[in-house]
């Protein structure tokens, strides 16, 4: 009996043992299950931002990333915020479509306990307690650099014998709404203002596509012709779109209309080669690292930063052929 007794004490010990062993192993197992919202595919650069996200994801094993593509409507990320929320993630990440209009949802993901992280771009909202951080560029600072290497170098670029009396500046705006777009026209014309000879005569959203880019810059050559000195684009691929537009019409990109735009990417550095384009403000995409770098801190109970400003340069013409080669997007 006394034998029968220790048997079942040593039985008992090693299936508590395996109990805590398996439930350890569940924990150790469970995932970090992110939520990320973007906001399409409307450009090389959002592209390569979506590949950024996703390919960084892969390297973590500790991390499971649900993605969803909104198509550039704020309806559609709202949904799928609300989606992952009922799913019971454990973080949010967007980059939001326009600035406004997030209030609701994001009171909903604080009052289920999930954090979240603004990526790329910000939102307007009089509560900061609903988001833990907002990581990307500072789209004011790439208006001031676009403005500032404009009115440096436009007299060296110009037409021989063209008047620097009135600099006529066509400008493609971004997304109506969008941070990147309110932005980079804050800080391009907090510099043009200082040159009053430097104006910019039209504004239009060009939605960030290289199609839109093309057409309202069809309109803006109708309208005014060869009075324009200067195009600024908000991004590349609509900086691109208008160089077609602009050799249709029978003028020379880069030469008769001296072109500055923002993002750096390859089609841009590649636009450099040819002559059409003259500079081109860096706005990283490749914010996977520091995203689930902030996931990892975030879950492991650390405290965020509030700001995560990414590093960047500007790129002229002159070294467009030495940097192409080590452009990752």
């Amino acid at each position: 009996m006394r034998a029968l007794f220790k048997t079942m004490s040593v039985i008992v010990a090693v299936l508590v043992v395996c109990s805590f062993a398996a439930v350890n192993a569940g924990a150790a197992d469970k995932k970090i299950v992110v939520g990320f919202s973007q906001i399409g595919a409307e450009s090389a650069w959002r592209v390569a931002n979506t590949e950024s996200i996703i390919s960084e994801a892969k390297k973590y094993p500790n991390i499971e990333l649900k993605f969803s593509d909104a198509q550039q409507k704020q309806e559609n990320q709202i949904k799928a915020i609300r989606s992952f929320i009922a799913q019971g993630v454990d973080v949010i990440a967007f980059s939001p479509v326009v600035e406004t209009g997030w209030t609701p949802v994001l009171k909903e993901a604080k009052r289920a306990g999930i954090p979240v992280i603004l990526s790329d771009r910000a939102v307007d909202t009089d509560d900061d307690s609903l988001w833990v951080t907002f990581m990307g560029s500072d789209f004011v600072e790439e208006g001031r650099r676009a403005a500032k290497w404009l009115v440096e170098n436009y007299e060296r670029l110009k037409e021989p014998g063209k008047s620097m009396d009135v600099v006529n500046i066509v400008e493609l705006q971004g997304t109506v709404g969008s941070a990147p777009a309110i932005d980079r026209k804050v800080g391009f014309e907090e510099v043009i203002e200082k040159y009053p000879n430097f104006k910019i005569i039209k504004s239009q959203s060009g939605d960030f596509t290289r199609s839109k880019g093309k057409e309202v810059m069809e309109a803006f050559l109708k309208a005014e012709g060869k009075k324009i000195d200067v195009l600024f684009g908000h991004n590349d691929d609509m900086a691109i779109g208008a160089i077609q537009a602009i050799e249709e019409f029978g003028l020379k990109p880069g030469t008769d209309i001296i072109i500055v735009s923002i993002d750096a990417v390859r089609g841009a550095f590649e636009a450099m080669l040819e002559g059409k384009l003259n500079c081109t403000v860096e706005c990283s995409p490749l914010l996977g690292p520091q995203l689930f770098q902030a996931v990892n801190d975030l879950m492991a109970g650390k405290t965020l930063p509030r700001r995560i400003v990414t590093i960047e340069g500007v790129f002229p013409q002159e070294i467009a052929a030495e940097t192409l080669p080590t452009r990752k997007y």
